[in-house]
């Protein structure tokens, strides 16, 4: 992203440094006539703000202004176009308790990006437009959350924005892409026609691989098959590609990219043509394109390279599974060279470069427990993918045009497989994991999964850490993990009773702290006594023990007991148990284990 923070006082300094940690901004500037060489040694830019605007409206997408929303009204004004020209414009106030976009809440997703900012931040949002008020869904902007692009005029678009402002009925039709995004309480409110019902041409937008609507979101799912003579220039494939759709009215913004034989791996033009539209290729071996049938074999092709059809075929495994070929193959032919192209339909979208996944770990329960950066992944992302539990935790946070999709406990791989094919489709998806996501939680089988993916096909993830049940635990309790500790998990599920065992005995024999997860359920009835029976041998019966129930949680409990005194009959899949080292004390229910300041 190109944008950049303009301090319209000395004040703003700190919050300046703080945006340049994000992705939204590359470049600070403070409002100034004159150089300061203290902040220039702090990368703060001292310079005119109509210097600087002169200099970077043309090239930069964001604007966030520090400081008087009036002021920063009067810097834009003379600046100012058009709305789907103009960059976004954010102002914040000097502390951070407030945060307003101002410009671009659509085209420049201004107002997303403020909500970000405002949770990184601890701030509040500032909203003024309609969409917010009414729940309305941003039907010029939203699809580009669902890895769209978007055609057509933008007074067409916006006569449709006013019509839902009059509370006037809206209509979509579409025919392609994911739908999930109609499950939102704000898509819900848009009234879905199929392909036989008449529409109404002035209260309706598509989402579609074709362009000859007035309004159209275009999904990416349409996958060019390319075959060529050696050295086919740049210049005709594009040509033929452009020509070839326009004549079929299919849209160039619904390409999902090309798909050609692995002996083309170096064909200067598909390449060139690949970086020049931002889209990938996939290559296939003439023993993978032999086994798809096709309408229009070649022997000539066959021949040649051993395989009866590269355009038509490579299209068709590209788009994968349920896929259908749209236009059967076409050649084009001139004296630089000759190129064959097919087009297939998938049935699902293909956009990684634009989705992302964001592992969330969501704390022990109340949302006071999440982080300021996990709450700004959730304001980035269009699906929320967890456990109902967790996801009901967290849901006073989400916005009207956010989709959660909920599943059992024992759905975990399910739950990673499907954020994944999300993000493949050029969604941002937070999975949301309780407590801290590496601690037991979804990152680790997300990751693996990811470990999978060829790395230029992976989609973009990020890791967001979170409280762990264990961590509050001993919050409340005192400070029991002061020194070295060690958790494990008593669930043997996953990994062997065996390997559990030598956990604890090595545990045990490093005087380890030992928090336990997972310590009982009714299946698992016998395992938290073994262990504690094993604790009794090498630790003295007196040892405290911490039984904490549903930490952050409105049902939260703690108590505490000695090795000996284990309620077992009190436990289950949602405590956490602490038991202290030989050092660890419990005085006046203050839970410690001493880290040796006072004796030094």
């Amino acid at each position: 992203m190109k944008g950049i923070a303009i301090g319209l006082s000395n004040n703003s300094k700190e919050i300046l440094k703080r945006l340049k940690k994000t992705e939204f901004v590359k470049d600070i500037y403070i409002a100034g006539s004159s150089k300061d060489d203290g902040m220039q040694n702090e990368l703060i830019q001292v310079q005119k703000p109509r210097e600087i605007l002169l200099k970077k409206w043309p090239e930069i997408d964001l604007i966030i202004f520090v400081g008087s929303i009036a002021a920063s009204i009067r810097i834009i004004n003379s600046f100012l176009t058009s709305k789907d020209q103009d960059p976004g414009i954010i102002v914040i106030d000097n502390k951070c308790s407030k945060v307003i976009p101002l410009i671009g809440l659509h085209q420049s997703n201004s107002q997303n990006i403020a909500y970000q900012i405002a949770n990184l931040l601890g701030g509040e949002i500032i909203e003024t437009n309609n969409s917010n008020d009414q729940s309305f869904l941003n039907l010029d902007a939203f699809g580009n959350q669902w890895g769209w692009k978007r055609s057509g005029k933008i007074k067409d678009w916006s006569k449709l924005v006013i019509k839902q402002a009059k509370n006037e009925e809206i209509f979509c039709k579409q025919s392609s892409g994911n739908s999930l995004w109609n499950t939102s309480e704000s898509g819900a409110m848009i009234n879905q026609i199929n392909e036989k019902e008449i529409e109404k041409l002035d209260s309706t937008f598509h989402v579609s691989i074709f362009k000859n609507n007035e309004r159209n979101w275009h999904p990416p799912v349409l996958w060019i098959g390319i075959g060529c003579e050696r050295n086919t220039s740049k210049e005709l494939i594009e040509n033929s590609l452009n020509n070839f759709l326009e004549s079929r009215n299919l849209s160039q913004q619904s390409i999902a990219g090309f798909a050609t034989i692995d002996i083309k791996k170096d064909e200067k033009g598909i390449l060139e043509l690949s970086e020049e539209k931002n889209l990938p290729i996939k290559f296939f071996s003439k023993e993978d394109l032999s086994t798809i049938i096709v309408p229009n074999p070649s022997n000539v092709v066959q021949n040649e390279i051993g395989t009866p059809s590269v355009a038509e075929a490579s299209c068709l495994l590209a788009a994968g599974e349920e896929s259908k070929l749209l236009e059967e193959k076409r050649i084009f032919k001139n004296q630089f060279g000759a190129v064959t192209i097919a087009v297939a339909e998938s049935k699902n979208q293909y956009n990684p470069t634009h989705g992302e996944i964001h592992i969330i770990g969501s704390g022990p329960g109340d949302i006071s427990f999440l982080t300021s950066n996990a709450k700004k992944a959730l304001s980035r992302c269009t699906v929320w993918i967890g456990y109902k539990m967790y996801l009901d935790l967290i849901k006073p946070l989400k916005r009207s045009d956010q989709v959660l999709i909920k599943s059992k406990l024992t759905e975990e791989k399910e739950r990673c497989s499907k954020a994944i094919k999300l993000a493949e489709e050029g969604i941002k998806v937070a999975l949301i994991s309780s407590g801290e996501s590496g601690f037991y939680g979804m990152a680790g089988l997300l990751l693996e999964l990811l470990q999978k993916i060829k790395k230029e096909y992976r989609p973009y993830f990020q890791v967001h850490p979170g409280i762990s049940s264990v961590q509050l635990a001993a919050a409340i309790s005192g400070a029991p993990l002061m020194n070295d500790f060690c958790s494990i998990s008593l669930s043997d599920k996953l990994t062997p009773w065996p390997l559990i065992e030598k956990r604890i005995e090595g545990a045990l024999v490093g005087d380890f702290v030992i928090a336990l997860f997972n310590p009982q359920s009714i299946e698992r009835n016998w395992q938290l006594k073994s262990v504690i029976n094993r604790c009794l041998q090498s630790r003295h019966m007196d040892t405290p023990v911490l039984i904490a129930r549903e930490v952050g949680r409105e049902n939260q409990t703690k108590k505490f007991f000695t090795l000996n005194t284990i309620p077992f009959k009190e436990i289950d899949m949602l405590t956490v148990i602490i038991i202290g080292n030989s050092q660890t004390t419990l005085v006046d229910e203050i839970f410690l284990t001493p880290r040796g300041y006072l004796q030094n």
